[in-house]
């Protein structure tokens, strides 16, 4: 795992051929059609381990490789709008849509700044949603009908799940293909990885058979530690080849980008963070997570 990225602080290693450590997985076809969207959960019940970090970046990197991708900020705190430059108040959001069966999905879709990438967003008003859905009639399964109705429009859908593991986090994996487990090169982060998975298995057994794991991204990897290195080692032996080759470098660059309100793919797209990112895009597409 992790090729041509362990041993890696700074900008892009070159393998032995000479090549971006980043050149590892090939640069995609362009599509001939678009849609059905496959759906993807980003999840972890964990706090601050990349989640909204890597729906942006990976939503850009696909879109740069021409797929239309609808990013769906699930999270209260509004942190995948807010990084996208998206507006939040006094429009349609998706807490109006699971609440709502007439409001139509499309009225909360908006635009970013980056070509083919479109967001729905989200706002404090989403932390009501648990207690207004609890009674309702299979109400795991109410974002399911929601992006079920969006899905023709594009090719990827990505789920910034808020870190939890309630009715929301739930509706998301019910709502799901597959789920993107960002985990924190952090002993603590490792240890709540298998709650996750276990939870990912109950959904498949009561609520939706067809969901797997598409991967699990270690992220903030800090080479110069000798904590990160075992951390990662461990994460491998943990859980073999679930876990993605590509891995995410911790910089600075990332804040940097959020308070631009823009990707990192675009605020500094030849920054080494920016490339590992579009290696996951195209790892993703390899593994047929993506189409």
């Amino acid at each position: 795992m992790a090729q041509g990225v362990q041993g890696q602080t700074g900008n892009a290693s070159k393998t032995e051929g000479g090549r971006s450590a980043y050149d590892v997985f090939p640069t995609p076809e362009p599509l001939s059609s678009h849609g059905p969207a496959r759906i993807i959960a980003v999840c972890n019940q964990k706090g601050g381990v990349g989640k909204t970090t890597t729906t942006i970046n990976l939503g850009a990197s696909l879109a740069e490789y021409g797929r239309r991708v609808l990013a769906v900020d699930f999270d209260p705190q509004g942190a995948l709008s807010a990084g996208l430059g998206v507006q939040t108040h006094d429009v349609p959001t998706i807490y109006e849509l699971l609440l709502s069966r007439q409001t139509p999905p499309a009225s909360a879709v908006q635009t970013t700044r980056v070509p083919r990438l479109d967001v729905i967003p989200a706002n404090i008003d989403l932390s009501a949603a648990e207690v207004h859905l609890v009674s309702e009639v299979a109400r795991e399964q109410i974002l399911a009908g929601v992006l079920r109705r969006l899905a023709p429009d594009y090719d990827v859908i990505l789920i910034d799940c808020q870190p939890s593991l309630g009715l929301l986090t739930v509706n998301a994996l019910t709502a799901s293909h597959g789920v993107l487990i960002p985990l924190e090169c952090e002993y603590f982060a490792l240890r709540g990885v298998a709650l996750l998975i276990e939870t990912i298995e109950k959904v498949r057994e009561r609520l939706n058979p067809a969901i797997t794991l598409d991967g699990i991204l270690a992220t903030m990897y800090d080479a110069r530690t000798l904590h990160s290195r075992e951390v990662l080692e461990r994460v491998g032996e943990a859980f073999g080849d679930q876990v993605l080759e590509t891995v995410i470098t911790r910089t600075v660059k990332f804040p940097d980008a959020t308070v631009a309100a823009a990707p990192l793919t675009e605020f500094a797209p030849e920054h080494y963070a920016a490339q590992a990112y579009r290696q996951l895009a195209r790892e993703l597409l390899v593994r047929g997570a993506v189409a």
